[in-house]
């Protein structure tokens, strides 16, 4: 966890309307800043944030909160990744309250700050070299230009083998940070040298734009190795989990539901620069169920598979459009020319034409019966059957119940077959949620985790404004009256913080969360909105509802002693009317004057 101190600092830091500014354009009106809202449709601007105020509102929707909530549900980050971020943004150091036991080797701090200054070196080494001209001329040959270089700072990785080593060192940067880091590789007999040789560089960032690995490319033949080579898995760079681009599309994957994935690194960038801003890669290893989870995370709904048009590329859009289909994503495949990719496509017919593609996309079933149809005989009962039963098999492996239904409708309709051979109607819906396991997943939804994130969200983000408010809480709800352990820590911290006189933004409760799962209960009270002109109407109508269950399980509790056979009739009578005067004392909410 990070220490109180450097997140107190942290949030003196910030500037809101700045963080707002990268993602929202800004318009001064008097003493305040206004905005189109970026979480519901409107032409008029009814998002506000009050200059050197720490908290926006929006008197269209009711979204209300500071940095740290604008990141969360704008972006989608976690809570920590939003504190990353802006502690990035306004160069403030964080501290770690603990460091796990044993934890050894440099921090992730330091070897992004390596991965900083390596690749401002290649961007230099690119434009300014004598070397690195030739490399420049190949860019420029494929289509790419000096806005274009610049935007994604590419660079070019020397011949010489110890530049890079060199360069580090003279900055203070010792072999071993660079090594883990992956930008040197040390040999058997302990010889030293730089990872990237002879190569155009292209920087892997992650979510929030930092550079955690490279891709190089090489553009002479003659070159050692394969045609890319990647930064080798460090603890910055996990190959299974980076999406390529993500930091230049997260914002518009977020707020639109759709992403468009590529294969590789320049046909991403080029769709990027070409304004298709909502553009991803797998990076160095086949698209797997991490990088949809990542997508999934930011709220996709419709995906597009643009990949090369080449057997590979269409059997990567099988898979990873059952990745997607399976959680219930809608899938369109783009059909480009055979032996075109993106890049060659943008190059050669340009942007409208390819948003065009993107309109013609086509959903995924017809896509794969027409895969899996390509040279066979449907005219042969044996052969049709096979690729729709193949079909079937893969649908059922899907997750909603609703698409998998619709899903073998559709089918028939394809395969110009019968509904009822494929079975539809005649799937037992509970088997849909049995995994390899034998486990059935159930979505259960907690009365009490809603109740209660009610409870802290009205105290969040209205407290500020309606004092009456905390005034109410104290009164009526003590912490050990919530029963969500995420809940009962905020609440016990946002009284402690008004106690000591200190603020009570996310940043100074967020700190307070040790688990993932409380952390999961702070996203999920960023994710509903309030109407903030009704705030003491709202939070009495939760008191008075937190004060009811309250009230109930005393009196089931009661109930359940005096069922439970294990009384005397001293003790059962006493309860009796224990329970008769709690029965009598319907709660109500107390206002204090």
């Amino acid at each position: 966890m990070f220490t109180k101190e450097s997140l107190e600092l942290l949030r003196q830091r910030i500037d809101l309307a700045d963080v707002l500014s990268a993602h929202l354009s800004l318009q001064r009106s008097g003493s305040s800043y206004k905005a189109l809202c970026p979480f519901h449709e409107e032409k008029t601007p009814s998002f506000m944030v009050q200059k050197g105020d720490s908290h926006y509102h929006c008197f269209g929707c009711g979204a209300h909160g500071d940095a740290i909530a604008f990141l969360m549900t704008h972006l989608k980050m976690g809570f920590s990744e939003a504190v990353e971020n802006l502690a990035e943004r306004f160069q403030v150091t964080l501290e770690k309250s603990e460091e796990p036991q044993g934890e050894k080797g440099p921090s992730k701090a330091a070897l992004k700050q390596a991965m900083d200054l390596v690749c401002h070196l290649y961007h230099y080494l690119l434009l300014y070299s004598a070397e690195g001209q030739i490399a420049l001329r190949y860019l420029y040959d494929r289509g790419l230009d000096l806005d274009f270089i610049k935007q994604f700072q590419v660079g070019f990785a020397p011949r010489q083998a110890d530049l890079m080593m060199r360069y580090l060192r003279a900055r203070g940067v010792d072999d071993r940070i660079a090594e883990q880091a992956g930008l040197i590789s040390v040999s058997q007999s302990g010889r030293a040298r730089d990872f990237f040789c002879e190569r155009i560089t292209f920087p892997i960032r992650d979510a929030l734009g930092a550079v955690i690995g490279f891709s190089g490319r090489k553009f002479k033949e003659e070159t050692f190795g394969g045609k890319y080579i990647n930064t080798p898995e460090t603890p910055l760079f996990k190959k299974s989990r980076v999406l390529f681009g993500l930091s230049y599309s997260r914002s518009r994957i977020a707020k639109e539901g759709k992403a468009i994935i590529v294969e590789g690194q320049i046909d991403c960038l080029r769709l990027i620069h070409a304004g298709f801003n909502y553009t991803v890669a797998g990076q160095g290893t086949a698209f797997g169920e991490d990088h949809v989870k990542e997508l999934l995370h930011l709220g996709v709904k419709q995906v597009y598979l643009s990949l090369d048009a080449d057997g590979a590329g269409r059997e990567a859009s099988v898979k990873i459009g059952h990745l997607f289909q399976k959680k219930g994503v809608e899938v369109l495949v783009i059909n480009l020319l055979d032996g075109m990719d993106p890049d060659s496509w943008l190059t050669e017919k340009g942007p409208e034409s390819y948003s065009q593609l993107l309109n013609k996309g086509q959903d995924y079933l017809s896509f794969l019966f027409s895969h899996l149809s390509k040279g066979a005989d449907l005219s042969s009962p044996s052969k049709k059957n096979e690729i729709v039963s193949a079909i079937v098999e893969r649908i059922k492996q899907w997750e909603m119940p609703v698409m998998i239904h619709e899903s073998l409708r559709k089918l028939a309709e394809i395969a110009k077959v019968p509904e009822a051979t494929l079975g539809i109607g005649q799937i037992s819906l509970p088997d849909l949620f049995i995994k390899k396991s034998a486990s059935i997943q159930i979505q259960e939804v907690d009365p009490n985790r809603i109740l209660e994130g009610d409870f802290i969200r009205w105290l969040v983000f209205t407290s500020s404004q309606y004092p009456q408010i905390v005034a109410i809480a104290k009164a009526n709800i003590y912490k050990e009256n919530l029963c969500i352990s995420g809940a009962a820590k905020l609440y016990g911290e946002f009284l402690k913080a008004l106690d000591e006189g200190r603020s009570c933004d996310l940043l100074t409760l967020g700190s307070c969360l040790e688990s993932e799962e409380d952390q999961k209960l702070l996203s999920e009270i960023m994710q509903r909105k309030i109407n903030i002109a009704k705030a003491e109407e709202g939070f009495k109508e939760t008191v008075r509802k937190i004060l009811v269950r309250q009230w109930m399980q005393e009196s089931e509790a009661i109930r359940s002693k005096l069922h439970s056979g294990t009384l005397n009739d001293e003790e059962a009578l006493d309860l009796s009317r224990q329970f008769v005067e709690i029965k009598k004392k319907i709660p109500e909410v107390l206002i204090p004057n």
